[in-house]
């Protein structure tokens, strides 16, 4: 598994505006209908890759603890699924039904909504504030496979708690690190 790490996005860029299909229900979701009062959690994540498989189900547990404060969850997909087939539609709903992802998960065909966050990596986490302005770009946490430190999402918590408190999140944020999005020849 190649290990890349994320582009760090300049933090207070607006989002990138995006319309694509949700895997779990075929319907086309905008940037708009996720947009959520406090925050908008923007995960590029695949199915296959070890790094994502590692931080699965915490994925899940941030979504339940906190969509209900005001937070949106999504995942993208853009992974080229003519050579990655488990990365195929198909298989990306399979595998929320599987983890109980409570979030739409996407999937960016043409892989321009990646290339418009400057996604390198999966997962590779972005925090956009109530304004659609980046505020956090990074790591879920310090963990990796076989580091042995714990999934606790505590990175990316500590940047929601901050914005659930009105608190600045801090700029001190590490690149997340997986495997290489799976781009297109």
């Amino acid at each position: 598994m190649a290990r890349t790490e994320s582009n760090m996005l300049a933090l207070g860029t607006p989002a990138p505006v995006f319309e694509l299909p949700d895997t779990n229900t075929g319907k086309m979701i905008n940037l708009q209908q996720l947009k959520a009062d406090v925050a908008t959690v923007i995960m590029f994540i695949c199915n296959h890759c070890p790094f994502v498989i590692h931080i699965k189900d915490e994925l899940s547990q941030l979504a339940i603890d906190y969509q209900n404060q005001g937070i949106n969850f999504v995942a993208i997909s853009a992974n080229d699924a003519v050579n990655f087939p488990q990365d195929n539609p198909a298989n990306m709903a399979l595998f929320a039904a599987q983890n109980n992802f409570s979030f739409p998960y996407l999937y960016d065909e043409t892989q321009s909504v990646a290339k418009a966050y400057q996604a390198a990596c999966t997962p590779d986490f972005y925090i956009f504030d109530q304004n659609l302005l980046c505020v956090y770009r990074g790591q879920l946490d310090g963990s990796r496979p076989g580091n042995d430190v714990p999934v606790t999402g505590a990175d990316l918590r500590a940047a929601l708690d901050a914005l659930l408190t009105g608190q600045p999140v801090s700029e001190q944020q590490a690149p997340s690190l997986g495997c290489n999005i799976k781009w297109k020849g």
